[in-house]
């Protein structure tokens, strides 16, 4: 299944390897879940991960983006015509439109208004997980 993760989630998800996040990280890793990125997306999961207040080992960090960058599939996207609440979001959304991915997984939902989403879904963690359990039936 091909989605746009937000940053906030790999972020959570190494954080807590056993909570909500931590178990979609497991399925990125595992290659059950592909990610849809394009450049911007990508520097910015490595800008972040490699932040000092997290504590990443680097090598770990390094191995992961290695499978992302990898496995995962780079998109080309138009920008959009109008500016989410937060304007940093912006390439996620892009890239979920253009992508045609299943959904966008975010832990700030409020950031992707429905008007703005061209029928994009946009799914909180455990709302993906609902979403992910219910295609696999």
């Amino acid at each position: 299944m091909n989605i746009v993760l937000d940053t906030n989630i790999l972020v959570s998800g190494l954080l807590s390897p056993f909570g909500t996040c931590g178990e979609i990280v497991r399925m990125v890793s595992s290659g059950e879940l592909r990610l849809s990125f394009d450049a911007r997306i990508f520097t910015e999961y490595e800008e972040v991960l490699k932040r000092p207040k997290f504590k990443f080992e680097e090598d770990k960090v390094a191995a992961f983006l290695d499978q992302i960058e990898h496995c995962g599939r780079t998109v080309a996207s138009s920008p959009l015509s109008y500016s989410l609440p937060d304007t940093d979001d912006g390439p996620f959304l892009e890239v979920a439109v253009a992508g045609k991915v299943a959904c966008l997984v975010t832990g700030n939902s409020v950031h992707f208004p429905a008007k703005f989403c061209k029928g994009v879904k946009v799914f909180s963690p455990s709302e993906f997980l609902s979403f992910y359990k219910k295609q696999r039936q």
